[in-house]
């Protein structure tokens, strides 16, 4: 856009012309007035007008910054004081669950029938039930402090699956298992509890059943100086009645009605 020029001379009330063009950055106009003082007043107010419009147009601008960094859910994100609340970080195992080594199974069949230190009625006796399922019951687990799991080994009889001898066997560095615990009485059954081997003998008077002894005794063995000691000793006394008799259970009582 071209500046407004015009030729007229001297103080008349129409004023002097406006010379030269826009600037650059369009904020008004440059040059002085030629004419008289009248003339040269009206050139400030288009300058004051020009600089005034470029202030609101930097407001405006500055005002859509400030609404678009508002919350809102769009736009710029969010700014607010940093959080305290403390992140969790989960620190992974060391150890793999399924690289853990499986306990390694023996042959306890092979290991009593071998075993110098069990006595030849049991081993003389050790058959087969039914098939080839034989009368023993097998345990797992740390007794002694070895390379590897610990075995109990308890035997049974097939007829009434009463116990008749209770062995434990640690393992040796080179793979084989060595004898360190014997005990062969009736009614007697050994289990692991908590690195203990606990052993429970039944006690029968002259007159009980199989089924229905008198008592028991429970006794808990520590492994410590390479050999188990007695660490603890329950007796239990059972009721002798129960089982003795043939009588019927009492009949149901009607429910009280109101």
């Amino acid at each position: 856009m071209r500046g407004l020029t015009g030729s007229g001379e001297g103080g008349g009330g129409s004023g002097g012309p406006l010379t030269g063009g826009p600037t650059g950055d369009g904020t008004g106009f440059t040059g002085g007035p030629t004419g008289d003082k009248t003339g040269g007043g009206r050139r400030p107010r288009l300058t004051t007008w020009a600089a005034s419009s470029t202030a609101l147009a930097g407001l405006a601008a500055f005002g859509l910054f400030a609404v678009s960094c508002s919350t809102g859910g769009t736009g710029t994100r969010d700014e607010g004081p940093a959080g305290t609340q403390p992140v969790a970080q989960v620190t992974p195992s060391a150890t793999d669950p399924s690289a853990a080594r499986p306990t390694p199974r023996v042959d306890a069949v092979g290991l009593l029938k071998a075993d110098s230190g069990v006595s030849e009625r049991v081993r003389s006796d050790l058959r087969p039930c039914t098939g080839d399922e034989y009368p023993v019951d097998t345990s797992y687990g740390t007794l002694t402090g070895g390379p590897s799991a610990d075995v109990v080994v308890n035997v049974m009889t097939c007829g009434d699956s009463v116990g008749v001898g209770t062995y434990v066997y640690r393992p040796r560095p080179d793979g084989t298992y060595e004898n360190v615990f014997t005990i062969e009485q009736p009614a007697v059954y050994g289990t692991i509890d908590r690195g203990d081997l606990v052993v429970t003998t039944q006690v029968y008077g002259k007159k009980d059943a199989v089924a229905y002894p008198s008592g028991e005794e429970v006794i808990t063995y520590h492994w410590a100086n390479t050999r188990f000691s007695e660490q603890d000793r329950v007796h239990n006394d059972f009721n002798r009645a129960v089982g003795a008799g043939d009588g019927d259970f009492p009949a149901p009582a009607e429910p009280t009605r109101n």
